[in-house]
């Protein structure tokens, strides 16, 4: 009687499907930690029932795990993808980091599914979502690079050549920890950006204190990113520019709203960004003001973009 053939390595398996789209989307929930079907369909697909088969398969091949979080008034939101354990073990070898703990898609789950500001995660991510969905549909357009959160937690992080060393050692309350940073490059210029996004469940001496310390980093160092500030309505946006009109800011502080967006249905790459101190209406994210000042040369400004930036 003829032996049966030994089952495939489940790893082999999901390498052997993988598709360029499906890594970079693991990518992302390596880095970022969950993302909505809609999300995931909106920057990667062409339809939303593509994107629901294409999720259906990679759950099957245990690259992916999901949850479906429950309302408070009833019901429940959208599924919510995280890495699954299969997708941490290819992801990690991908990028030459080792293997991951045995149950790192358990505990990374489990912590999401009990995080009380995952709206705010969620709210921080879809910026970035909207910014890849807006250049999947016009090529001049393209999302180079989106770091997380965690990308500025670690001390010393913002330190680069020229600036003042004591930011090596003065810790982390004392400078911004901003919710992710990109690099957007549109018809061969480039900006990068921090992003803040407010929920506006905090008082608004909360946003002008994070103002605060992006005033502190830009006076310790050479950093010059515009910082982008996405509040969730038009009050909240008229409070803070009259909070701010009298202080001569040394950063690039440009805010826009979700009722904007919503009421217009625009992108984060459009013209819906009005720096703070300055009436000159509102701008696309590539003409935000920057000048670069060599503090990391990955970046080019936006007047002259360099191999680097096509790297990234």
């Amino acid at each position: 009687m003829r032996k049966p053939l030994p089952a495939a390595d489940p790893l082999l398996r999901l390498q052997a499907s993988i598709t360029d789209r499906d890594d970079r989307l693991l990518g992302w929930l390596y880095d970022h930690g969950a993302l909505t079907t809609d999300q995931i369909a909106a920057a990667l697909f062409p339809s939303l029932d593509f994107a629901q088969r294409r999720l259906r398969r990679l759950t099957v091949l245990r690259a992916v795990d999901r949850f479906r979080p429950n309302r408070a008034d009833g019901g429940s939101y959208p599924y919510h993808y995280v890495l699954d354990q299969l997708g941490y073990d290819h992801l990690r070898a991908q990028r030459g980091l080792g293997p991951p703990r045995r149950d790192q898609a358990r505990r990374r789950k489990q912590s999401l599914t009990s995080r009380r500001d995952l709206p705010h995660l969620l709210g921080g991510n879809q910026v970035f979502i909207d910014l890849a969905a807006h250049a999947r549909t016009h090529p001049d357009g393209e999302l180079l690079r989106w770091q997380p959160a965690s990308a500025f937690h670690e001390p010393g992080v913002f330190y680069c050549k020229g600036g003042d060393t004591q930011m090596m050692v003065r810790g982390l309350t004392r400078l911004p920890r901003p919710d992710g940073a990109g690099v957007w490059t549109e018809r061969g210029r480039s900006v990068p950006f921090f992003l803040e996004y407010d929920t506006g469940r905090e008082r608004l001496d909360i946003l002008t204190e994070v103002i605060t310390k992006y005033e502190r980093l830009y006076a310790m160092s050479t950093w010059t990113w515009p910082v982008l500030l996405h509040l969730p309505s038009a009050r909240r946006e008229t409070n803070l520019h009259h909070r701010l009109a009298t202080v001569d800011l040394q950063a690039v502080i440009a805010t826009t709203t979700a009722e904007l967006r919503a009421t217009t249905g625009t992108s984060p790459a459009e013209q819906i960004w009005h720096p703070i101190g300055h009436d000159t209406g509102r701008h696309r994210l590539i003409d935000l003001p920057y000048t670069d000042t060599h503090h990391d040369n990955e970046f080019p400004n936006q007047h002259a973009p360099g191999p680097h930036a096509r790297s990234a």
